[in-house]
């Protein structure tokens, strides 16, 4: 018996659940990296207005303009070490976890747990949220 022979069909491959495309989660981890080291105006930029920041104490929880009055998110920091890197999104949400080490003149170096959550707005991300958690 002849059988008639298909064409092979090419099916994309699927993507694992709460995965992103490759590019969107390079561009999260820059943002995220820039957020620690670039200057408060860009952080702004990256940041949903009504964005919620948890710091530890004494800063607390910040929102709004008082997230650009507090030392710890308006001074940027000379370097940062981000390790132990997680991502998870769905659609147009991301979270970000991971261990950081960071270092500005006159401050001992912050070790840290963070997250931060972003949206896709439109067509770039925008932070949600931001919280630290010392690692020491």
């Amino acid at each position: 018996m002849i059988s008639a022979s298909r064409p092979e069909r090419r099916v994309p491959s699927a993507r694992k659940p709460g995965s992103l495309p490759a590019q969107d989660e390079a561009a999260l981890w820059d943002m995220e990296e820039r957020f620690w080291t670039g200057g408060v105006d860009s952080a702004r930029r990256m940041t949903a207005k009504g964005a919620v920041f948890v710091f530890p104490y004494p800063a607390g929880i910040l929102q709004g303009d008082a997230l650009w009055r507090e030392r710890d998110v308006a001074q940027r920091w000379r370097s940062v070490v981000m390790s132990e890197r997680y991502l998870t999104g769905r659609g147009d949400v991301a979270v970000l976890a991971y261990r950081v080490s960071a270092e500005r003149s006159g401050d001992p170096i912050c070790e840290a747990l963070c997250t931060s959550t972003y949206l896709r707005d439109d067509t770039s991300w925008v932070r949600l949220t931001h919280q630290q958690t010392p690692a020491h």
